[in-house]
């Protein structure tokens, strides 16, 4: 009879929630890999913008000004954006972390309970062969007394048959 983990419901159950979190992980990073390419767009505009005011009309700075504080104002939110998105990777790491815990705590489990059943499968086999050979030991015991019997019944007859051609010879 083959291995049948009892837990495998569990232990599968465990799996897929492991690799639901994989997915959930990944695109958390991806959220911040896009954060951190926002910030560094916006920094680009700051750094264009700076380079056109350099050039612009005296007119125009006072809404260049306005535009850099904008821009700004912006890369502090896209800052504080991509740290609350790093806080969240951190939780939902922390979370994938549990969870392959739990998988590899049933997975070692399984393991373990795989090696006592074939432990005590080898035991149940070494004593069906124990057994057999008992039985065979008995029975070839048995083969050899009768073997033994027949052989000082033939001896007996043959001594009595003898004995009885003397008799005739007399």
């Amino acid at each position: 009879m083959p291995f049948r983990y009892r837990l495998q419901k569990v232990l599968d159950f465990r799996i897929r929630k492991k690799e639901e979190q994989i997915i959930v992980v990944q695109k958390v990073q991806q959220r911040l890999h896009e954060a951190e390419e926002n910030i560094r767009r916006n920094e680009e505009e700051i750094l264009q913008t700076k380079n056109e005011m350099r050039h612009a009309d005296p007119r125009m700075l006072e809404t260049y000004d306005n535009y850099l504080v904008h821009l700004w104002e912006k890369a502090k939110k896209l800052e504080e954006i991509r740290k609350e998105i790093e806080i969240e990777l951190e939780i939902e790491k922390q979370k994938l972390v549990k969870l392959e815990q739990a998988v590899k705590v049933l997975e070692k489990h399984k393991e373990h309970q795989k090696e006592l059943y074939i432990e005590e499968e080898k035991q149940i086999e070494l004593k069906t062969y124990s057994e057999l050979g008992v039985t065979r030991f008995f029975r070839q015991n048995e083969e050899r007394k009768e073997e033994d019997l027949l052989q000082k019944t033939s001896q007996k007859q043959k001594i009595n048959n003898r004995g009885s051609e003397k008799d005739e010879f007399r």
